[in-house]
C-alpha cells in the first residue's frame, strides 16, 4: 500500500466523520447505556455491556439486555438496593459465553461497594499527574473493583499484565469522549479525552497494520501505546475518534 502519511490521515478523518454518527449506535453495544439518562445508570449499563463485548455483536446486545432486565431496567437502583433473595432469582447459567451468573453477581456486589465510596465510577478512573494514558488508572480501578479472589476478576483485564484491555478502553471512550455527535456520552468531566486510546481488537489492529501505523504483531498494551504515539500526532486532543475510522475500514473491507 503506497499511501503517504497525509493520505492515511485524510482517509482516517473521512471515515471517522462517516461512522461517528447516531447510525453507529443501532448495531453496537453502546445502544444499551443509551437507554438511560441517569449518570449512574449509564455507567453501570455501559460497564456491563462493554465487559461482555466479544464475539457476535448481536449476541452481545441481546445478552446485555438480559442483564438490564435482571436489574428491573433500573441498574443503579438495583445495585444499591438488591437483597439476597433478588440475587437468588438470577438464573444459574451463562449470561454471555464465559460470563456467567456468578460473575454478574460479583460485579453487582462490587458496584455497590464502589458506589458507597464514590458518587460516580469516574472517581476510580482519575488520571494522576505525569500519567499519559490509562495504564495506571485501569490498574487502580481493578484494585478497587476486585475485593476478593473470584472467577469474575478474569473479566477485568490488567494492563500491568500487558493486556490491551480492549473492553475497558472502549468503555472509557464511551464515558469520556465529548463531541455532541450523539454516540459517546462525555459524562465524565474530570478526565480529558486526550488520555484515551483506541480499543485494540483484531479488526482495528489489523487495519492499523495494513495502513502502516502499527508494526507490533501482538495485540497487547505495548501495541496500544505504539498506536497512541502515531494517532496523537494527528489529533492530540481526541485520539480515540480514530476508533470509528478503523472500525469503519474494517466493516467496509476496503483493505482485504
Amino acid at each position: 500500500m503506497n499511501l503517504t502519511e497525509k493520505d492515511i490521515f485524510d482517509l482516517l478523518n473521512e471515515k471517522a466523520g462517516l461512522y461517528n454518527s447516531p447510525d453507529f449506535i443501532n448495531d453496537d453495544p453502546i445502544q444499551i447505556p443509551h437507554r438511560f439518562s441517569l449518570k449512574q445508570d449509564i455507567e453501570i449499563a455501559g460497564f456491563l455491556s462493554a465487559s461482555i463485548a466479544w464475539g457476535n455483536r448481536k449476541s452481545i446486545v441481546n445478552d446485555a439486555n438480559k442483564m438490564i432486565e435482571l436489574m428491573d431496567n433500573s441498574p443503579y437502583d438495583f445495585v444499591m438496593n438488591f437483597t439476597d433473595s433478588d440475587l437468588e432469582k438470577i438464573p444459574k447459567k451463562a449470561i454471555h459465553r464465559t460470563f456467567n451468573h456468578e460473575d454478574f453477581i460479583f460485579f453487582l456486589k462490587n458496584f455497590r461497594r464502589i458506589y458507597t465510596q464514590f458518587e460516580s465510577l469516574e472517581g476510580v478512573f482519575l488520571i494522576n499527574e505525569n500519567e499519559t494514558n490509562f495504564y495506571h488508572s485501569i490498574e487502580r480501578f481493578r484494585n478497587h473493583f476486585i475485593s476478593e479472589k473470584h472467577r469474575g476478576q478474569k473479566h477485568v483485564s490488567s494492563p500491568y499484565k500487558n493486556s490491551a484491555s480492549k473492553r475497558l478502553i472502549m468503555y472509557l471512550r464511551w464515558m469520556v469522549r465529548k463531541d455532541k455527535k450523539g454516540v459517546d456520552f462525555g459524562i465524565w468531566e474530570k478526565i480529558d479525552p486526550k488520555f484515551l486510546s483506541v480499543p485494540l481488537d483484531v479488526h482495528t489492529a489489523n487495519i492499523s497494520r495494513k495502513l502502516g501505523i502499527l508494526t507490533r504483531k501482538q495485540n497487547d498494551w505495548k501495541a496500544v501505546e505504539e498506536l497512541d504515539l502515531v494517532l496523537r500526532k494527528y489529533n492530540a486532543a481526541d485520539p480515540a475518534i480514530y476508533d470509528f475510522a478503523l472500525f469503519g475500514l474494517g466493516v467496509s473491507k476496503e483493505f482485504e
